[in-house]
């Protein structure tokens, strides 16, 4: 499969933002797909995910309440709605599948494919 996040940009805080990822290739038997962020010289951090077989949403503490992650249709397989924004968001977000089955979507090395990403900035 191949992925491709876009809808980055830059945003005041407390502004909104959603991120779309498309795929092309294999997705009918995907575990899980996940957004995850990263700041230079930061490893790269879980944001949201979402179990396919179930739908079941996961997210990370610092996102709780603020991003919802979404199943989408046809080419866009998932998106990142990203509420009340703080300067500390801005990252680059990647979106990521996962086919091996089991376990937390969280961890990075259990996706086998990633997006480029794409950059979010928040200005204060």
């Amino acid at each position: 499969v191949q992925l491709q996040a876009s809808g980055g940009g830059l945003v005041q805080a407390g502004g909104s933002l959603r991120l779309s990822c498309a795929a092309s290739g294999r997705t009918f038997d995907i575990y899980g797909m996940g957004w995850f962020r990263q700041t230079p010289g930061k490893e790269r951090e879980f944001v949201a995910g979402v179990h396919w077989g179930t739908s079941t949403v996961f997210y990370g503490d610092s996102v709780k309440g603020r991003f919802l992650v979404s199943r989408g249709t046809a080419s866009i397989l998932v998106y990142l709605s990203m509420n009340s924004l703080k300067p500390e968001d801005t990252a680059v977000y990647f979106c990521a599948a996962r086919y091996g089955a089991g376990g937390s979507l969280s961890p990075v090395p259990t996706y086998e494919y990633w997006g480029q990403g794409t950059q979010v900035t928040v200005s204060s």
